[in-house]
């Protein structure tokens, strides 16, 4: 297989957090949306983050925490309860992980 065969424009998924802690506390599981495959100045951004500054991490990962329109959620004018947040950072970086 020729590696541009596996190249393709991004597409966005849906990524579900559905833990028990959610749940009981929203009611039901929380959906968000992100690419399939990431831009390389974001991957390597997150590659190269320290753990110790997680304010970087925040800053990279948002960029990944779409609604269905590809449209960034949190922003200077919104955010997520901190909970809900470091559950979606951590679902996006086990799918960037697979």
């Amino acid at each position: 297989m020729k590696l541009n065969q596996l190249a393709a424009k991004p597409k966005l998924i849906t990524v579900t957090i559905d833990d028990q802690d959610i749940i009981t506390e929203f009611g039901e599981p929380i959906e968000f949306y992100t690419w399939d495959r990431q831009p390389l100045d974001i991957f390597m951004k997150l590659a190269n983050a320290s753990q110790q500054d997680q304010t970087q991490m925040i800053d990279i990962v948002r960029k990944l925490i779409l609604d269905e329109k590809g449209k960034e959620i949190v922003n200077d004018e919104a955010m997520l309860p901190t909970a809900l947040l470091l559950k979606a950072i951590g679902k996006i970086v086990e799918k960037l992980g697979k």
